[in-house]
């Protein structure tokens, strides 16, 4: 992994957003490729539909993984590296679950035998597809996939922790040992957030090879301290480190997969500040592999039902146009690389041991205690109870109910 922070953003092809690996326009792709290196930044997210990919259990489609092959390759020509998702699984408020697993051949992704086997075998034809391409730079299990085990989803595939910890050590398992690019899953923070969730802390910390981070203020940030707010601003920080507290070794590189600045929560105006300040406070964390923001093109106005917000989150527009976000990003990520790397954090908020997830949430005793230690000027980590020898002082978390004001106590 880079020593310097990555800039890059998730690949939403312009006209027919991902729609178009129904039928790929090269020129149209070609043309998006280019203006996203020319924004100065170095790397894509691809992001193909798991039904184009293996529309039957047992038929992955090789036309399929010539297209993003292709995608891939041409982002090479355009002076972009490209990391590519396997599942997808769920993309701006739509599934798209091959039939083989819907309605009248309903079965569990995450428990039934042979559909993991079908999966593990998609991940090894995928990765099989583009590890040659000297810009690859590793895959992503897919987008999101825990939001299927658990509720909000209205037709959940449950799981046990120990069934979804085996079902990413089958799928995860599935990529050879190559040498060839980095393997990782990444979850919604459902995983961080929600009691009772299959997926744990510590399978997004200790699974794969990195920890994918996906930040959205929407999620109760922006609603409970307004979407400028200092917890919003540094919602993505914030996660950075928790996930950390949870990793085996705090040297684990972290990846912002996704962060945006939904409109359902700033203004217009707002979103450019939004970007450039959340993005700074990601990077004040010493553990941060890159960004790629969410997402490279606006959905076209004449696409049908999608929620509102998803029409306006693209650096550019929907016809190719920088949008002043996309300048926005562009000119702090430059900023970022020519700061170097942030010193080490030695302050840190403690997790107590059997807590709920509830209090990780916004709102909730650590999130709080770790916004308040922030907003004093400290740069708090997190870290787990019985694990503060790492740090020169740990502060005990918020009282429930409480403002707190907390003294430091030295580490043991």
């Amino acid at each position: 992994m880079s020593t310097t922070v990555r800039f890059g953003v998730n690949y939403v092809p312009s006209g027919e957003w991902f729609y178009s690996w129904l039928a790929p326009r090269w020129d149209r792709i070609r043309r998006d490729l280019e203006a996203i290196a020319a924004l100065g930044l170095d790397h894509i997210r691809v992001l193909p539909l798991w039904p184009v990919l293996q529309p039957n259990r047992t038929l992955i489609r090789e036309a399929a993984l010539i297209d993003v092959r292709r995608v891939v390759r041409l982002a090479g020509e355009a002076g972009l590296d490209a990391s590519v998702d396997v599942l997808q699984g769920h993309l701006s408020s739509f599934d798209f679950v091959p039939s083989w697993l819907s309605s009248w051949h309903r079965r569990n992704m995450f428990t039934d035998p042979e559909c993991v086997a079908a999966q593990a075998a998609l991940v090894e034809a995928v990765h099989g597809a583009v590890a040659d391409l000297p810009n690859y730079l590793g895959l992503t299990l897919g987008n999101e996939v825990n939001q299927f085990s658990s509720r909000p989803h209205p037709t959940p595939m449950p799981a046990t922790p120990e069934e979804v910890g085996a079902w990413l050590d089958a799928l995860l398992g599935a990529v050879p040992s190559d040498g060839r690019g980095v393997r990782l899953h990444a979850a919604y923070d459902a995983v961080w957030y929600q009691d009772g969730h299959p997926f744990l802390p510590t399978h997004a910390s200790r699974y794969g090879e990195v920890t994918a981070i996906h930040s959205w203020i929407f999620n109760g940030t922006a609603q409970h301290y307004g979407a400028m707010s200092q917890p919003s601003v540094r919602h993505a920080e914030y996660l950075i480190e928790l996930s950390r507290a949870y990793a085996a070794e705090r040297s684990r590189p972290v990846w912002l997969q996704e962060i945006g600045a939904p409109l359902n929560c700033l203004t217009e105006s707002e979103a450019p500040e939004f970007c450039r300040r959340a993005v700074l406070a990601a990077a004040s964390s010493d553990a941060l592999w890159g960004v790629t923001w969410w997402c490279s093109h606006d959905v076209p106005r004449a696409l049908g039902d999608f929620p509102e917000l998803e029409y306006s989150l693209g650096l550019f527009d929907a016809e190719g146009q920088v949008k002043p976000i996309g300048k926005a990003f562009a000119e702090v990520a430059a900023e970022v690389r020519a700061g170097g790397r942030p010193a080490a954090r030695t302050t840190a908020v403690r997790i107590p041991a059997a807590l709920d997830r509830a209090a990780l949430a916004p709102g909730g005793a650590v999130f709080t205690a770790w916004m308040d230690a922030a907003a004093r000027g400290e740069r708090p980590a997190l870290v787990l109870a019985g694990d503060g020898h790492r740090f020169e002082q740990v502060l005990p978390p918020a009282p429930s109910g409480t403002a707190g004001v907390y003294n430091a106590v030295s580490a043991t």
